[in-house]
Order: structure tokens, then sequence, then C-alpha cells
């Protein structure tokens, strides 16, 4: 006779049976959409020159690969998109700290942050271009600049919310601040910063392509504005393509290293 299966074991396959057919639907919907926009393409239901299509765009991406350097492209949008990531990191969590340990510093710098978290970031690229001149500091620095002001914020939120009582413990116990900060602050807020870093990722990309749109020579952004400026739809529509693998790849990076650090704990 077959084992009868426990309520755990049940929910476990229930779920289980859930992933896979969210799984299947997507790769679905997927196959769907290409195949929709390769038939209405060959059968002139929309111009293809405009609009391109899944066969135009494998042929475009041989092309680039071979002869335009594609990789490179990647490469260098890529590394400005993480250096931008990693810095936002940084300077937010320092910027937080230094907030959460002077109360009246974050009450005279709130009206501030808010104004510039609230500015569209596009308006500063050409401002950062003429002070810093079109090079790849200019290019992350404008990355930065789109994430770094709400990350800040969120952070220094997340740190203010983090339960009273147990700051009043450490001190109880003759701890300092930095006890507090290393104790309960920074460990209470890690499912915090891994959901900022997972928005922050997507914003330091859009920031460096709106850098790269005008003062690059290289990367996907430059791939972008030239192939509109000269017509090579193809161009275009592969390089919007490329960034959406990019930025789903970055944030699958991030969603592993959450699942990982939630196993640990």
């Amino acid at each position: 006779m077959k084992k009868a299966l426990s309520a755990q074991e049940l929910y476990v396959r229930s779920v289980r049976h859930t992933n896979y057919r969210v799984r299947f639907w997507r790769i679905c919907l997927c196959i769907l959409f290409l195949a929709a926009w390769e038939i209405c393409a060959r059968y002139e239901m929309i111009n293809s020159f405009i609009f391109s299509s899944p066969s135009k765009l494998v042929r475009c991406f041989r092309v680039l690969f071979s002869d335009e350097g594609l990789l490179g492209h990647i490469g260098v949008t890529l590394f400005e998109t993480l250096a931008s990531f990693f810095l936002v990191l940084a300077v937010s969590l320092l910027t937080a700290v230094v907030l959460w340990k002077s109360r009246t510093l974050s009450r005279v710098l709130e009206p501030y942050m808010v104004m510039l978290n609230s500015l569209p970031k596009s308006a500063l690229a050409p401002l950062l271009i003429v002070w810093l001149g079109a090079n790849y500091n200019t290019i992350i620095l404008t990355g930065v600049s789109v994430a770094v002001f709400g990350s800040t914020m969120s952070l220094y939120n997340g740190f203010m919310e983090v339960d009273a009582e147990k700051i009043k413990l450490i001190h109880t116990l003759n701890g300092t601040d930095r006890d507090a900060l290393y104790k309960v602050i920074l460990p209470a807020n890690i499912p915090n910063l891994f959901s900022i870093m997972k928005v922050n990722i997507g914003l330091c990309l859009v920031g460096v392509i709106i850098g790269e749109f005008i003062a690059s020579r290289q990367g996907l952004g430059y791939l972008i504005i030239y192939g509109s400026q000269v017509f090579k739809m193809d161009w275009v529509i592969l390089s919007i393509l490329i960034l959406c693998v990019i930025a789903m790849g970055l944030y699958l990076l991030l969603d592993v290293a959450e699942k990982l650090y939630r196993k640990r704990i």
C-alpha cells in the first residue's frame, strides 16, 4: 500500500507544481510573442523596417558580434552599471549611518534629499558632461545620481524603524552606538537592503544609458542613439533586448544572493 502523504509534503508538491506552471507559461508567452512578431513582419502586417523581426535580429546580432564589437559594447555598459551600483551601495550606507547618528543633521538635510530625489536625473547629465567631460567617470556618476538619493532615504527610514527597545537594551548593557549599529540596526535591515539593491540595479542601468546617450562612443546606449540617427532600427531594438537580458540577469543574481542569505539564517 502506498504511504499517505503528510500535509507538509502535499503543500511542498503544490508549491512545486505552481512554480513549474508559472515557468511553463512564462516560456509559452515569450514563444507566442516572438512567433506573432515574426509572422506579422513576414506577412507585412507590421513594417519590418521599423519594428524589425526576430529573424532579422538574429542576423543583426551576428553582424554586430563579428564586425562591430558587440561584446565590447556590452562589456562597457555592464562595467559602468556595476561601478555605479557599488558606488550607490557604499555611499547610501555611509550617508544613512551618518544621518542615523545625527538626528539634527537628518532633519536639516531631509528637504534637500527629497528635492534631489525628485529631480529628473536626465537634466543633470548635460551639466555633468560640462563639469567632468565626456568620459567613463561622467557616465558612472550619472548612474549614481539616478539611484543614490532614493536609496539613502530608504535605508535611513529602515534604520529608524528598528525596534527602539532593542537599541535601549544595547545601551543598558553599556553598549555604544557602534554596537547598536552592527548588532541590531544593520542585521535588521539586510532584507530591506536586498530590496533596495534590486531596485538600484535597474536604476543604475537607466542612468548609465542616459549618460551613454550623451557622452559615449561605446556601450549599448551609444548603439541605440547611433542606430536611431542612421535609421538602423535593428541595432536599436537588438540593443534594447540585450539591455532587458542584462537587467533580468543582474536582478536574478541579487535574488539568488538573497535566497542564499535567507538559507543561512
